[in-house]
């Protein structure tokens, strides 16, 4: 696949994710970038603003196996996982998957849920496998996580673990809807009722996971310079000497910023990535990495405004 094929599979899934979903343009083009660089996503955003039905369409669209877990206080890591259980006929254990055996999975609402079963994506985000039983059980490579969360309660949730936060290429914050969307959207809704599916708004598949696997290894015909290297390494390290930043972001973060750098560049069809295409994801790529001091959160500082601060101030090359 050339790389010109990559863009016109990412505009082909675009318009059939535009079918049912309203604005989120920015949404999607993150969404994509993760899914052709390998990576994992975090949506955070109030009820209501389709979170869930935008993972269920992308996935519908992309032609990737579909997965949901609902995230609740009792869930166990076996529910994720999945277990070994005693077949009597045949006397042998016998695995029985559980839902992470997907293409795409949806961890709704992920922070209703206790660290313990959280840790049970460690793994298959980070290595894509998972081990029940002192048996690795290999996943796609395509597997991709989207997972949700709901920023406005804090009863009945749990704080995501850093090491848990660090496997996310993307935190993307998703907002209420303009008036002219929110039109559009009651429009386009408002007129149904019961359940919907991205089948009913006319959702095809227009890829398939070996499309998708192509576009992966166009990603690698991608140039991606040593000033480049330099200046998303650059960027990374100014966050760990920032007064106003009690723990910056870790080396993961500038592989998963140059991976995903790449990937923007092939999906607008380029070669080679330039200062733009860092500067453009930098702010979705660290803002769940970076914890403010003490102090900074007492002055109201928030995260994106210093790594607005942080690209202004590093140099990019020419």
């Amino acid at each position: 696949m050339t790389l010109d094929d990559t863009a016109n599979l990412a505009n082909a899934i675009r318009a059939e994710v535009a079918k049912a979903i309203v604005g989120m343009d920015e949404t999607v083009e993150h969404l994509l970038i993760a899914l052709i660089a390998q990576g994992h996503v975090l949506l955070e955003g109030p009820p209501g603003t389709a979170k869930t039905f935008l993972a269920n369409c992308f996935a519908q669209a992309s032609g990737l196996e579909f997965g949901r877990i609902q995230f609740t206080p009792d869930l166990l890591p076996g529910d994720i996982l999945g277990s070994n259980l005693f077949n009597f006929q045949t006397s042998q254990f016998t695995l029985t998957r559980g839902p992470i055996f997907r293409e795409l999975l949806l961890a709704d609402e992920i922070n209703r849920t206790p660290p313990k079963t959280q840790a049970a994506l460690l793994e298959a985000m980070q290595e894509r496998r998972v081990t029940l039983d002192g048996e690795t059980h290999a996943l796609s490579d395509n597997f991709m996580v989207v997972a949700t969360q709901n920023p406005i309660e804090n009863q009945g949730v749990y704080p995501l673990p850093e090491a848990q936060l660090d496997r996310f290429a993307f935190k993307l914050l998703v907002p209420y809807p303009s008036a002219e969307e929110e039109a559009r959207i009651v429009a386009r809704f408002g007129q149904r009722s019961g359940p919907q599916s991205p089948a009913d708004f006319g959702i095809t598949q227009v890829a398939s996971a070996a499309n998708i696997s192509e576009a992966q290894a166009a990603v690698k015909q991608v140039t991606l310079s040593d000033e480049i290297v330099r200046y998303a390494v650059d960027l990374v390290r100014a966050t760990r000497d920032n007064p106003d930043i009690a723990s910056g972001a870790s080396p993961r973060a500038a592989v998963l910023l140059a991976n995903a750098a790449r990937a923007r560049a092939a999906l607008q069809g380029r070669a080679y990535v330039i200062p733009d295409d860092v500067k453009a994801l930098a702010t979705a790529c660290l803002r769940h990495r970076l914890l403010l001091s003490p102090a900074a959160e007492i002055e109201g500082k928030q995260v994106e405004d210093l790594v607005a601060g942080m690209i202004d101030q590093t140099e990019a090359p020419r």
